[in-house]
């Protein structure tokens, strides 16, 4: 989870994570580029005495910047695509999980396990354990397995919310009406943390979501799900 005066993203805990955070770094250096040239051509013109007058009427070089733009936005398109593609992919999931946002508590089901149903409500701090996290831990958390391909449906019973948890780059709108899913596969345990993303009402900031990643094994001898 971010800690205190964190610049950059959480570490990834998904393969999808782990492109995102390279597109970001892709693109930040090409920002980075961009800023240094444009303040270097600022610094030559404020400081230098522009003594040459054909670059007022240079068509080779008026093609130049409006080819090079070009290039650098396909630069930056093409790898996006292919992740948003990336993101949208179902490839036959382990595990099909249904989260349903309320105001405000969200209620998961494990369809695969003979409907299994559970609410989770945000821990107040009078009830946290030593070490527990305010405003984030959980009474029941959502138990998953890592490295087994786990398909998140998610809807909504009252306004819209957004399940969302940084580290595996997951952020999905719940709309009332309407069943969006999205896939991940965690590739380490731990337990993980999201919050709800889309302003719903008054305790929007009280909808905390965990997600308690553990091997497969572990997973498959049913304990687990003992609330």
């Amino acid at each position: 989870m971010a800690h205190a005066a964190q610049v950059g993203l959480q570490d990834a805990t998904s393969p999808i994570m782990e492109e995102l955070i390279t597109f970001h770094d892709h693109a930040l250096m090409i920002i980075f580029l961009i800023c240094f040239l444009v303040l270097y051509a600022l610094f030559l013109t404020l400081t230098t005495k522009l003594t040459n007058t054909n670059i007022s009427d240079a068509q080779e070089m008026e093609t130049v910047w409006t080819i090079l733009p070009a290039i650098i936005l396909v630069l930056i398109a093409l790898p996006s695509l292919r992740i948003l593609y990336m993101t949208d992919e179902v490839n036959d999931p382990s595990l099909t999980i249904k989260s349903i946002g309320h105001q405000w508590y969200w209620t998961y089901e494990y369809t695969d396990y003979g409907g299994l149903i559970f609410n989770s409500y945000m821990l107040p701090p009078l009830f946290l354990e030593p070490g527990g996290l305010r405003l984030l831990d959980v009474d029941n958390r959502v138990v998953l397995p890592i490295e087994a391909p786990i398909r998140m449906m998610i809807t909504s019973q009252d306004v819209l919310h957004s399940w969302a948890v940084p580290t595996l780059g997951l952020k999905t709108d719940a709309i009332p009406g309407r069943l969006n899913q999205t896939t991940f596969t965690a590739t380490r345990p731990g337990v993980y943390y999201g919050q709800c993303s889309e302003i719903c009402g008054a305790n929007h900031s009280f909808m905390p979501i965990v997600l308690e990643l553990i091997p497969l094994k572990i997973f498959e001898m049913g304990p687990v799900f003992t609330l």
